[in-house]
């Protein structure tokens, strides 16, 4: 923190995931929003585990040791809560953070989904839940109101409101892209894009747009970025870097390939091995560093070059990088707030003046 006990001037173009990886402690989360603040960093994003990271809960914690930084989830799920349950939770922590909060719906996993007994997400269920959330926030009251998302008597938030809450969404294949730029004010890409599917992306999100009538440039559109130094110790930056693309490719391998055009052939190859055949668990949360090391020779270099390593120097350059691209903003994934510390004078060095112009609130893209 600085010697002076006062905030740096807030980046809001970038944001960090509190609690990242697999935290078993919520309460990390008040020093690291904090310390976040404190360096700078624009917007403190949750990704919810049905563990101890509750979404409602640690956001409310944010916004009790923040003032400016903007808080968003990255993301909940909407078919996990009752629409008035969620309705409820953006209009207190719109409320308690002065309009710094932004509601980021995501997909979900379908299998996960039918073990928990629930439907899987739909693109219309998305459609219809962020119409139906922006009415309940401006006041209105839906009577017999029956949609993709259910049959429901009445849907009302007690007392009179108006309020604008801006609604994000994760988005990885270019379908959900176009649909968030139809229907969403910001749009979360996926952890390990290469060059041109962030630029696919963009072109997606902003085509989307224009054909649902919009101003293409509304739409927020965050990447997110693995930015792990070589300042952070070489077994945590294997954690950070091969365990968890060796998981997205566990959970979506396939989805991964097809969005940024690698080769199918060394995935195949890369499931085959028997390391990988054979292994038990997420391998982000298990794997020892001998385990990563060898995991490391199966994945194609260029893979893993998608991630900002490298010095404070390096890692700012990937992250402007990210944003000559097309980006908005961009989330600094895998890192604390200690950890993104060297690297944040690095980036303001290289900043450009036009960025200061966005909003605070991580789901707006104009003020």
């Amino acid at each position: 923190m600085n010697n002076n006990n006062t905030a740096a001037e807030p980046l809001h173009e970038l944001g960090f995931y509190m609690l990242a990886g697999h935290s078993d402690s919520p309460v990390d989360s008040f020093a690291q929003v904090q310390r976040a603040e404190a360096l700078g960093l624009g917007a403190g994003f949750i990704s919810e585990r049905f563990n101890n990271k509750d979404a409602p809960t640690l956001c409310g914690a944010a916004a009790a040791v923040s003032r400016r930084m903007g808080i968003a989830t990255a993301a909940t799920n909407h078919n996990t809560r009752h629409p008035m349950i969620t309705a409820t939770f953006a209009m207190t922590m719109h409320k308690l953070t002065c309009g710094r909060f932004s509601l980021g719906l995501g997909r979900g996993f379908d299998g996960l989904f039918k073990a928990m007994g629930l439907q899987p997400i739909t693109n219309k269920q998305l459609v219809d839940a962020a119409d139906m959330f922006r009415r309940l926030w401006r006041g209105e009251t839906l009577l017999k109101h029956e949609s993709s998302l259910g049959n429901y008597p009445m849907l009302q938030l007690l007392g009179k409101f108006d309020e604008s809450i801006p609604i994000s969404l994760v988005a990885m294949g270019e379908k959900t892209q176009e649909l968030a730029g139809r229907c969403m004010d910001a749009v979360y890409l996926h952890t390990f894009f290469d060059d041109p599917a962030v630029e696919k992306a963009v072109a997606a999100v902003r085509r989307g747009a224009e054909q649902a009538g919009r101003d293409p440039t509304s739409v927020r559109i965050w990447s997110i970025l693995a930015t792990v130094g070589d300042h952070i110790p070489y077994e945590q930056r294997l954690k950070k870097t091969v365990a968890r693309l060796a998981s997205y490719l566990q959970g979506y391998g396939d989805m991964m390939v097809a969005v940024n055009n690698w080769d199918p052939a060394a995935l195949e190859r890369y499931r085959n091995a028997p390391l990988i055949k054979n292994f038990k668990g997420a391998i982000d949360a298990v794997a020892t560093t001998q385990e990563l090391e060898q995991i490391a020779e199966l994945i194609p270099v260029e893979w893993l070059a998608t991630a900002a390593t490298g010095s404070p120097e390096q890692c700012a350059q990937a992250i402007q990088h990210q944003l000559d691209l097309g980006v908005d903003s961009v989330i600094l994934h895998g890192a604390v707030p200690e950890e993104l510390a060297p690297i944040l004078p690095a980036y303001r060095a290289i900043r450009k003046p036009e960025m200061a112009a966005l909003p605070a609130n991580p789901g707006w893209r104009y003020l």
